[in-house]
């Protein structure tokens, strides 16, 4: 189906008498936001939840003020609206707000929550794009990285928000990914604590084998709850990442029945989930596991995939940016950055 702008090609070609000859459209162009660098400003917003707790905010301030960055606090970051940070248009203005102003390096959410979908009808995409820069954040922020990024090309970061856990390991991803603009490795924590072997943060094998696309993804549910709108993306010939939190497993089921139904899993080049916290069996006779759903929805897909990665509602935290080609190896469980994901 000809959508207007490829019919005004085509009728232009037929004009010229050259009807015959087959026109490519090419794909728009990335956009990558310029890196951080030390002195650079990190705005702080609250997409989705209020800011309850001012102390996490504060030592928000302070731990991004110790590496080297200074701190600017959306206008709307302590206001209520029941359990949101106020009404939806001022909770978009301030990101709006942040991406016009030009001494705004890079935008983080404070913590994730619910609302984040609601503003996706009331952001600037046009001036996002004429100002790319940082956009960071996880769990209902998916809503807004896959949203931003379908409507912009613009690259943006699952990653830490304000209220995470700075840790070296969170750290250095985020270093490594938005700092030095750095093609990263990322690898699992080899820890092996007091045991023979390591226990904790292990990387499960769905099926072996390397794949190669574009990083999509974010925490499951919010995908999920997008589906059907403008703003999710292609996700042909990509890697697909997930995560989630406090789910039972008869809801992942559904919810990659859902990606599987709609063809999105079948476009796949392969698969990660990350971290599913505290999704355990229920005490139900005959519940299935979280493994059993991925020889149901993803073996038989027959694509390079794993699961464990640091990816989702933990302290240890990768910094994943989508839009990014990457290469992902199910047999080691790494995510190997092919390009820088900001400019230098």
């Amino acid at each position: 189906m000809f959508n207007r702008r490829n019919f005004l090609k085509t009728s232009l070609l037929a004009s010229c008498g050259i009807g015959s000859m087959n026109f490519v459209e090419d794909s728009p162009k990335i956009l990558k936001p310029k890196a951080l660098k030390r002195g650079d400003t990190i705005g702080l917003v609250c997409p989705a939840y209020s800011a309850f707790i001012k102390e996490e905010v504060r030592v928000t301030i302070e731990s991004l003020q110790a590496m080297g960055f200074k701190v600017k606090i959306g206008d709307h970051v302590f206001d209520r609206y029941g359990y949101l940070a106020g009404k939806d248009e001022d909770r978009a203005r301030d990101i709006n707000t942040m991406f016009a102003d030009k001494n705004i390096d890079a935008i983080m959410a404070m913590h994730g929550g619910w609302g984040c979908a609601r503003l996706l009808t009331l952001l600037d995409y046009e001036a996002i794009k004429k100002n790319p820069k940082i956009f960071i954040g996880y769990s209902d922020v998916t809503a807004l990285l896959l949203g931003i990024y379908s409507q912009t090309n613009m690259v943006t970061f699952h990653g830490p928000v304000g209220s995470s856990t700075w840790n070296p390991f969170t750290m250095e991803y985020f270093r490594s990914v938005l700092i030095e603009g750095e093609s990263t490795r990322m690898s699992n924590p080899n820890k092996k604590s007091d045991g023979l072997v390591q226990t904790e943060d292990r990387i499960n094998t769905i099926h072996e084998g390397k794949a190669t696309g574009k990083l999509l993804g974010g925490n499951l549910t919010v995908l999920s709850h997008i589906m059907g709108s403008m703003y999710l993306p292609d996700f042909k010939d990509t890697i697909l990442f997930v995560e989630d939190v406090n789910e039972d497993v008869y809801r992942v089921d559904r919810m990659l029945t859902q990606l599987k139904i709609s063809g999105i899993l079948n476009q796949l080049k392969g698969f990660i989930f990350g971290k599913c916290t505290d999704c355990n069996p229920n005490k139900n006779y005959g519940s299935l596991t979280i493994e059993d759903l991925y020889e149901d929805h993803i073996k038989p897909l027959k694509i390079p995939a794993f699961s464990g990665a640091m990816i989702g509602h933990i302290k240890d935290k990768f910094t994943v940016p989508l839009g990014v080609e990457a290469t992902i190896d199910a047999n080691a469980g790494t995510i190997k950055l092919n390009e820088a994901a900001v400019v230098r």
